[in-house]
């Protein structure tokens, strides 16, 4: 079932993920104005948050559109300390989609968290555990 996401685990890289792009050009002149830092994610990490929406957009049945509640329900606050401290090893799939969704939004609302829980190995621990719960059916 989850295949679609899986998939990627074996193309994981040794650590490249993406990059912080910052603006050393610009001198915050009104005529060139500094752009804010941000990360520049690699194909493979655009493919899984790509792979994350459409999950999320075929399957309504998990009401991954409530991933906070789902985290909440599972007592796990939607924040990156809370998260990676997460052992996924008893958890179901919805709630381990909910923590992948879950660190897909919250890139929109703070650059490079998702760049975090890829270098950290939390992407990888949730995948691995989606893995383990298609090997069980």
């Amino acid at each position: 079932m989850y295949e679609e996401l899986t998939e990627i685990l074996g193309e994981f890289p040794q650590g490249e993920y993406g990059h912080w792009i910052m603006d050393y050009e610009n001198d915050e002149s009104p005529e060139h104005p500094i752009q804010m830092p941000f990360v520049s994610y690699s194909g493979l990490v655009r493919k899984f948050m790509d792979a994350v929406f459409s999950f999320a957009k075929n399957h309504p049945e998990y009401g991954l559109n409530q991933y906070r509640n789902i985290l909440k329900q599972n007592g796990i606050e939607w924040g990156s300390a809370s998260m990676d401290a997460v052992d996924v090893s008893d958890k179901g799939g919805i709630c381990v989609m909910a923590l992948l969704l879950g660190a897909v939004r919250a890139e929109r609302f703070c650059d490079g968290v998702l760049l975090g829980f890829f270098q950290k190995g939390s992407i990888q621990r949730w995948l691995e555990r989606l893995k383990e719960i298609d090997g069980e059916t």
